[in-house]
């Protein structure tokens, strides 16, 4: 029987963006020359990747998710388990069993897991969606932030980070935005949401 895996990788949401999107220079080629000039008057620059992947509560909220993916992968494999002991010892017992008993037995078998695989989809499909909600939540309490730092450093264009290939830096709104999500919340508490009507009746 294969193995039912969550999709982990959601959970790379939050934490694996903290860093800037720079990529690292290939080995054996000499380093580009660093782009500079004058800051652009107005032009300001913020990575909402690295605000979420640095802020406390985006911490939280990543733990948080990490906790509630280990109890659901925890859930499906106490499942699975007691299935895959039954495979194995539906094999060892081929030999005593009438052909079309062990058939049946093995399609009983197989319709379990099929069905279990069904609930591990929609769990994986509330994990992605609680993740989606907890990161509108803390996209809603940075927002005032932004304008408060944009303001005050008298921007009139704010620019992804993330996209700028290379030139003055010094306008970067990213710290100043983390300071002050932290100073307005450090927790976040959510719990599995519950997928919507109609596709909640695969899970069991």
């Amino acid at each position: 029987m294969k193995s039912v895996v969550l999709a982990a990788v959601l959970l790379a949401g939050l934490p694996a963006v903290a860093s800037a999107a720079v990529p690292a220079q290939p080995k054996g080629q000499p380093a580009a020359q660093a782009l500079g000039g004058d800051a652009v008057p107005g032009v300001c620059l913020l990575s909402q990747q690295a605000v979420l992947g640095n802020a406390k509560v985006g911490l939280a909220a990543t733990a948080r998710l990490k906790q509630l993916a280990e109890q659901v992968q925890g859930e499906v494999n106490a499942q699975r388990t007691p299935i895959e002991n039954e495979a194995k010892a539906l094999e060892g017992q081929r030999a005593s069993l009438k052909p079309v008993e062990f058939q049946q037995k093995q399609q009983a078998l197989a319709a379990r897991m099929q069905s279990l695989q069904q609930t591990a989809q929609a769990r994986s499909q509330q994990i992605e969606l609680t993740r989606e909600k907890a990161l509108g939540q803390i996209s809603t309490s940075a927002q005032p932030v932004i304008a408060s730092v944009y303001a005050s450093r008298r921007c009139g264009l704010l620019v992804d980070r993330n996209s700028v290939l290379g030139g003055n830096m010094d306008n970067d709104l990213t710290a100043a935005v983390v300071q002050g999500l932290d100073a307005k919340t450090s927790s976040i508490s959510f719990d599995l949401a519950p997928l919507p009507t109609q596709t909640a009746g695969v899970a069991r």
